[in-house]
């Protein structure tokens, strides 16, 4: 028998610690994973494998990961209900990275959409990030994950995630249960400073703890057109009425859209209502922030917390593994 429960709901999804998180991590992910840990069992792991395709310096990973874990504390993780640890904490993933490996035909990794838009971006193709799907594949599925809160630009990586799970039971016996991706439809892709999608990789993200001044030379060089101050404004052709929409209230965004197409009302005066929306929205998490930095011990104790239960269900799923796969096992 499978170590999963038939028909269990696990939540199961990693925050890549490459950088500090911004808003489009917030509203993409962790909006979500924060909501999500009060309904199912949850496993969040901060993915500092994954991290490494583009951050090779020790110290900045590092420093990294653990702002990603103060980051989900402040903004309400719950440790008492749900699982957060270190992707690296559970060494067992790469032994599972390497049969699904196994099964994996090249060619579908060279459809990965995230690997192609990074090269066009400039990125280096490191065999990290071409393989990055099959990591992430294992990530979700030797925890048992059928529900994966991501953002809309990685479903494709979730069919990979169904594709090898499928593929696995397929050759070897039922034993991974088939995931699906959770994705909120009414949130769009967060967009960045220059009107990409907002990630690190760009430069172009706005953190989620900045301060006013750092936060104020952040939002001017929010990317708008030419359009005069006088003169009547497109808001749902904005980058900053986008923003403005994940923090307004309806009631809200109503009264700046009006102002938008009536005209007189210039980026400027958006911008900062952007600032003050957003320096209220997170105020909270940033005073509970500065009281976890205060208490690291705390914070470390929750990663090796999280990591033992996880590693407790790793363990589970990979002995059956070995054994439906024919790998020996003759020590221990």
């Amino acid at each position: 028998m499978a170590p999963f429960a038939p028909g269990k709901t696990v939540v199961v999804s990693g925050i890549q610690s490459s950088g500090a998180l911004h808003i489009g991590n917030y509203f993409g992910a962790i909006r979500q994973h924060i909501a999500l840990q009060h309904a199912h069992p949850s496993y969040y792991f901060i993915v500092n494998y994954h991290a490494m395709t583009t951050v090779q310096d020790a110290a900045q990973l590092h420093a990294h990961t653990l702002d990603a874990a103060v980051t989900y504390l402040a903004l309400g993780f719950d440790p008492d209900r749900s699982n957060l640890f270190v992707q690296s904490d559970v060494p067992l993933l790469n032994e599972l990275t390497w049969i699904f490996f196994c099964l994996t035909p090249v060619s579908h990794l060279e459809k990965g959409v995230a690997y192609k838009d990074k090269v066009v971006q400039g990125l280096s193709p490191n065999c990290g990030l071409f393989n990055y799907p099959v990591l992430q594949a294992a990530d979700i599925l030797i925890y048992g994950g059928t529900l994966v809160p991501v953002g809309a630009d990685q479903r494709q990586h979730i069919e990979m995630t169904r594709d090898i799970a499928q593929r696995f039971n397929n050759r070897f016996g039922e034993h991974f249960p088939i995931p699906s991706a959770y994705i909120l439809d009414s949130v769009a892709t967060v967009p960045g400073i220059d009107g990409r999608k907002m990630s690190k990789s760009y430069n172009n993200a706005i953190g989620i703890f900045e301060e006013k001044a750092a936060l104020t030379r952040r939002v001017k060089r929010i990317k708008t057109d030419s359009t005069p101050l006088e003169a009547p404004k497109k808001p749902d052709k904005d980058n900053v009425f986008a923003l403005i929409k994940l923090f307004a209230t309806p009631e809200k965004q109503a009264e700046l859209r009006e102002a938008y197409l009536a005209g007189g009302y210039g980026y400027g005066h958006a911008k900062a209502e952007l600032i003050a929306m957003m320096l209220d929205y997170f105020g909270p998490a940033r005073e509970r922030r500065r009281e976890l930095l205060k208490d690291m011990d705390y914070v470390h104790d929750v990663l090796r917390q999280g990591a033992r239960n996880a590693r407790v269900v790793a363990d589970a799923c990979m002995e059956r593994v070995r054994k439906l796969t024919g790998l020996m096992t003759t020590y221990g």
